[in-house]
C-alpha cells in the first residue's frame, strides 16, 4: 500500500501551528487575518515547491491543482479551512488542508500515475468567527448564501467581510470557483470533534453524512420589580420561568432517541441587574439528529409545551434549521474500502458538526473522513490528534483519491 510521509505531516502540523499561536497550545486564526494570510502563504509555498500553481476565486477560496495525464477529465478535490475560532486548536480545519497538501505532494514527489487533475483547496471563512455566518464561502459557491449580503457581514469592530477580502490580496476570478462541470468529487478529512472514535478505539470515521438540526429562541416574559421589596408570592421572575422551561424540555427530549443531542448555549437576561427581578430571558435551543422524524418530534415538544411557567408567558421562534445531508454512497464505500485495505479499524458515523462538505454535497459527490479527537475536545486549546492518527487518516485520503481516479 502507498503511504504518505510521516515526517512531512509532522512538519506541516508544527509549522501551521505557529500561525496564530496563542501561547497556550492552541491558535487564534480568524479568516483573512494576518495569521490566516501567513497560513495561506505557506500553502502556496509548499505547492510551488512541487510545481503546483495556486489560483483563487472571487471569495478568496484557494485551488492548487496537480495536472493528470488526461487534462479533459474532471478534477478530484480535497478541501477544508485554515481559519479557527478564538483560542481554538491546531487540528480543526487545518488538518484537512494539511491532508490535501500531503496527498498532492506524495503523488507529485512519488510520481504516482493518475488520470484526473487533483486539487488541494482552502475554503475561506468556515468558522464565521469574525464574519458571520459559518461556512460562508462554500455557502456562496454552492448557492446557499447571496454574495452581496455576505460581503456586508461585519466584524465586532465594524470592518466588513468585503473590505477584509480586498485587503487580503487573495481575491481571484469567479471562473475559478468549484463547480460540477469541472469537479467530479470532493473529500474532506477532519477531526471528529467528539469522543466516539477514541472511546470505541477506532482509527477512522467513515462519514455517511451530516445530521440535521434546528435552532430555536425561547423567551420567558415576567415583570421587573425591586429585588428587596417584592414578596416571593407576588413575583413574575422570567429567569425562574426559563429554568423551569429548560427542566421541562430536558425531561421531554430525553424520552426521544438516545442519539438526539441538544444544547442551550446562549442566555440573555434582562435587565441583568442584581437588584432587579428579570423581566425577560431569551435562550437558545440547538437540537441535532440524523433522522428527520426525530427532529420533527423535537419541534412538536417545543410547540406543545405549556404557554405559562411560574406565572410567566413563554414564546418560541425558529432561528434556523438544516436538513440531514447524506454523502455520496459510492465515495463513502471507497473510504471504507481504503481503510480496510490498510487494516485500520473504522466506524461508519454521521457528523454532528457542520462542515463545508455539507454544502458541497449539494453540487458534486462528496464525503468525509474523521480521525479521533483526544477526550473529544475541539474548538479549544486542548484539541489534539496524535501524529499516528493523523497519518492513518491521510493515508486513507490518499488511497481514496487514487480509487476515485480510476473512475
Amino acid at each position: 500500500m502507498l503511504i504518505c510521509n510521516k515526517d512531512r505531516v509532522q512538519n506541516k502540523i508544527e509549522t501551521f501551528a505557529t500561525f496564530g499561536d496563542a501561547g497556550h497550545g492552541g491558535i487564534t486564526r480568524f479568516s483573512l487575518s494576518e495569521e490566516a494570510i501567513k497560513a495561506r502563504a505557506e500553502f502556496v509555498k509548499r505547492m510551488e515547491a512541487v510545481g503546483v500553481v495556486t489560483v483563487t476565486d472571487d471569495m478568496a477560496n484557494m485551488y492548487a491543482t496537480l495536472p493528470g495525464t488526461e487534462a479533459n477529465l474532471q478534477r478530484i478535490v480535497m478541501a477544508s479551512h485554515c481559519d479557527s475560532v478564538r483560542n481554538g486548536g491546531n487540528y480543526d480545519g487545518i488538518l484537512g488542508v494539511i491532508t490535501a497538501l500531503e496527498v498532492v505532494e506524495t503523488i507529485a514527489i512519488e510520481k504516482i500515475p493518475h488520470r484526473h487533475p487533483i486539487t488541494a483547496m482552502i475554503w475561506t471563512n468556515e468558522e464565521g468567527s469574525l464574519y458571520a455566518p459559518a461556512m460562508m464561502s462554500s455557502g456562496v459557491v454552492c448557492g446557499k448564501f447571496e454574495k452581496d449580503k455576505m460581503l456586508e457581514s461585519k466584524s465586532p469592530k465594524g470592518k466588513t467581510f468585503g473590505e477584509a477580502l480586498v485587503e487580503s490580496g487573495y481575491i481571484g476570478d469567479a471562473a475559478n470557483r468549484l463547480n460540477p462541470k469541472d469537479y467530479m468529487a470532493m473529500l474532506e478529512l477532519h477531526i471528529e470533534q467528539g469522543p466516539v472514535l477514541e472511546v470505541e478505539k477506532k482509527q477512522i470515521g467513515v462519514v455517511e453524512g451530516v445530521v440535521g438540526m434546528i435552532n430555536y429562541r425561547i423567551r420567558t416574559y415576567g415583570q421587573a420589580d425591586h429585588a428587596g421589596t417584592t414578596p416571593m408570592p407576588y413575583r413574575k421572575d422570567a429567569l425562574l420561568a426559563a429554568a423551569s422551561v429548560l427542566k421541562y424540555l430536558h425531561a421531554e427530549l430525553d424520552k426521544l432517541d438516545s442519539k438526539l443531542v441538544y444544547t442551550t448555549g446562549e442566555i440573555i437576561c434582562h435587565p441583568c441587574v442584581h437588584t432587579v427581578i428579570p423581566d425577560l430571558v431569551d435562550f437558545s435551543l440547538d437540537a441535532r439528529h440524523q433522522d428527520p422524524e426525530v427532529i420533527k418530534q423535537v419541534v412538536e415538544i417545543i410547540k406543545n409545551m405549556p404557554k405559562v411557567f411560574d406565572k410567566c408567558e413563554v414564546k418560541y421562534q425558529e432561528a434556523w434549521a438544516r436538513d440531514t445531508i447524506e454523502f455520496n454512497e459510492e465515495l463513502v464505500g471507497l473510504v471504507q474500502k481504503s481503510a480496510d485495505e490498510y487494516g485500520y479499524t473504522s466506524k461508519k458515523m454521521y457528523s454532528g458538526a457542520g462542515h463545508d462538505a455539507q454544502y458541497v454535497a449539494s453540487i458534486i459527490p462528496t464525503t468525509m473522513i474523521f480521525v479521533p479527537s483526544k477526550n473529544g475536545h475541539s474548538h479549544c486549546e486542548p484539541e489534539f490528534t496524535s501524529l499516528e492518527e493523523c497519518f492513518s487518516g491521510i493515508n486513507v485520503a490518499l488511497q481514496t483519491v487514487l480509487e476515485i481516479d480510476k473512475k
